[in-house]
This record gives C-alpha cells, sequence and structure tokens, in this order.
C-alpha cells in the first residue's frame, strides 16, 4: 500500500520547474478553498432561521469532531509528509507534522456531508464537495500530503458527519441554547439595527 502511495504520489506532484499558472491555481486551491467553510458556517447562521442555525450547528460540529479524529489518529499513528522524508518536490510551507489524514480536506468534506445529509443544503453540500476534489489535488501536487492522506480525509469525515448527524438529539439541544445566547449576546448591537436577524 505504502508503495502504491509514493507512486501515485510521485505522478500527481509537481516538477522541478512547474508552469506557473498551475503553480499559482494550486496554491489558491490548497490555501484559500477551505476558508469558505467558516465563510458559509457564518453567513448560514446570521441569516438563517432556527432550523437554518441549528444545521449550521451540526457541520460545525462535524467538522470539529472530524478534525479531534485526525488528532487521535496523528498521535497513534505517525505518517511523515513527503518533504520530511525527502520525497518529490514542495512548494507550500508547512509544519513537518502527521501527514494522515489530511485536516484540510476533513473539515471541508465534513462540513459538505452533514449538509449533504438535509435537503435545504444539499446544493451548497455538493459544491463544497467538489471543491474538495482540486483542493486534494493541490495539496498532493505542492508536496504537503500522500494521496492516501486524501482518502483517509474522506473517510474521518464521512463517519465524524454521519456521527453527528445520528447523535444530535442527545447534544443538539443544550449547545444550541448556549450557541444561541452567546450570539444574541455579543451581536446584540447588530440585531437591534436588523443587520442580523435575532
Amino acid at each position: 500500500m505504502e508503495t502504491f502511495n509514493t507512486a501515485l504520489f510521485l505522478l500527481i506532484n509537481a516538477p522541478d520547474d512547474p508552469n506557473v499558472v498551475m503553480l499559482m491555481a494550486a496554491k489558491s486551491f490548497a490555501e484559500y478553498v477551505i476558508w469558505l467553510v467558516p465563510v458559509v458556517l457564518v453567513v448560514g447562521w446570521l441569516r438563517g432561521g432556527q432550523r437554518t442555525r441549528k444545521l449550521m450547528l451540526q457541520a460545525t460540529v462535524a467538522g470539529l469532531g472530524g478534525l479531534l479524529i485526525n488528532q487521535v489518529i496523528g498521535w497513534v499513528w505517525q505518517h511523515p509528509r513527503p518533504f520530511m522524508i525527502g520525497l518529490g518536490h514542495t512548494f507550500l510551507h508547512h509544519a513537518a507534522d502527521s501527514s494522515f489524514p489530511s485536516d484540510h480536506l476533513t473539515l471541508l468534506w465534513a462540513v459538505s456531508v452533514s449538509f449533504l445529509m438535509h435537503q435545504r443544503l444539499r446544493l451548497a453540500g455538493a459544491l463544497l464537495t467538489t471543491l474538495g476534489l482540486p483542493m486534494a489535488w493541490a495539496r498532493i501536487y505542492l508536496g504537503v500530503h500522500f494521496p492516501l492522506d486524501m482518502v483517509g480525509a474522506a473517510m474521518v469525515a464521512g463517519v465524524s458527519a454521519w456521527l453527528c448527524f445520528c447523535s444530535e438529539r442527545w447534544w443538539a439541544g443544550p449547545v444550541f441554547q448556549w450557541a444561541s445566547t452567546l450570539y444574541r449576546h455579543i451581536f446584540a448591537p447588530l440585531i437591534r439595527r436588523g443587520w442580523v436577524l435575532k
């Protein structure tokens, strides 16, 4: 499996002198697509009704749960990144921590899978899922991840979103109440002006 992982990485990884346009595109996908997650969640909360806010909360918990699972996996099994073992070419600065699974893709796809589980958010979920594909490619192309890191991220994202969906009845009520109270306290001036919903 590791031989396959390495061979596929070398097939996708950028050459020593990559095309400038390809490099810029890869860096954009690798670094900036992830910011759509907080933007979508915050806008959904600020402009949505109570049902939409509950779905934003569920997606947030799914994303954070996925990242927590990744941390546990990283503690149990440290898998080096390609540049840590001198493999391929690296064009993106990254900490020398465990590569498996990809945190970026886990977060993006945990939120998108959570969205896909609800009819009203399926379009947003499909768009975020689709954007995960070039992001996964870009992080391999730039030399900071192996292909199987992305497979692991997809699995963790799916499990985290599914667990949050199935356990919602036990945690969503009190967490939503706490989050709503905190929101109304922090955003009171904007709520009074009608810029965001109460």
